[in-house]
């Protein structure tokens, strides 16, 4: 069975449950989907409430979504089991232009692995080096340790794992090298995570001439463009986005600035995470 675009819920039954540590599960589903790396559905569960999640797995038979307990929406998912019912609606939005080359980058901070993973993959099955980054805020946040055959270089803040501090020291140095080296600078630079991560590498992609694509997050009612409760300056994230190159980020005034309530009350990036986070 092929779950298509549809504004009505389709019910479909958990196939299988796996905790990816002790923060997140992923909920894994028997059917296919029209799916490109970068888009989301939205995931119904009766009587409690709908919300967006990105295609974290995705093959020609199955997908998964992978959920991080921390909301009263998200506690109730991560203790479904295997054979209880979701809703979905979707896929939604537009996902990531990809391009084959080893002169990419990948930068994941924190469930931003989550979208990434699908990306990574499909850049795999062409084999491609990519320079692959993920961030977290210790050992115990990092998705998926041991899923993908390209290395990557690890950050957490704690300097529980790897490099202790930030995505983008890593990518500004790789960035810096390529230049004085004289090797081909990057091409694109994909990343996902919190906005002020994605809005630094934006920052520093601009200073360097190098394109790149971010996955934005705002509360979404509807998921194709007519409530208008995720906008973000002069875009619908789930319509417009919810992926977003450089040319369009340059015009959004609210990237990295405001976001919108439910209430549609416009309040700064750290008000509308701490909300969504309960």
């Amino acid at each position: 069975m092929k779950l298509v675009t549809s504004q009505a819920p389709i019910m479909l039954r958990v196939a299988k449950k796996e905790f990816n540590s002790q923060a997140f599960a992923t909920l894994y589903f028997d059917y296919s989907l029209d799916f490109k790396p970068g888009q989301f559905v939205m995931v119904w569960i009766p009587g409690i409430d709908e919300k967006p999640y990105t295609i974290s797995h995705h093959s020609e038979t199955c997908f998964a979504i992978t959920i991080e307990a921390k909301g009263l929406f998200s506690k109730k998912a991560v203790a479904l089991e295997p054979g209880d019912l979701l809703g979905f609606r979707g896929p939604f939005g537009n996902g990531f232009n990809t391009i084959f080359s080893p002169n990419i980058a990948v930068v994941a901070g924190g469930c931003g692995m989550a979208p990434l993973a699908p990306l990574v993959e499909t850049l795999e099955k062409k084999n491609n080096k990519i320079l692959f980054i993920h961030g977290a805020r210790s050992k115990k946040f990092i998705l998926y340790p041991h899923r993908f055959d390209t290395l990557r270089q690890i950050c957490t803040d704690d300097g529980s794992q790897g490099h202790k501090g930030f995505v983008t020291d890593l990518l500004e140095q790789e960035i810096l090298t390529r230049k004085k080296t004289g090797k081909k600078p990057l091409e694109m630079v994909y990343a996902c995570g919190p906005e002020i991560m994605m809005h630094k590498i934006f920052v520093l992609c601009e200073s360097f001439d190098i394109p790149c694509q971010v996955s934005l997050e705002r509360y979404m009612r509807c998921g194709f463009g007519v409530c208008g409760a995720c906008v973000c300056g002069n875009q619908v994230v789930c319509k417009d986005g919810p992926v977003f190159d450089s040319k369009r980020l340059g015009t959004m005034d609210d990237f990295n600035k405001t976001a919108l309530l439910k209430s549609g009350k416009p309040v700064t990036m750290d008000q509308y995470f701490s909300w969504r986070c309960q």
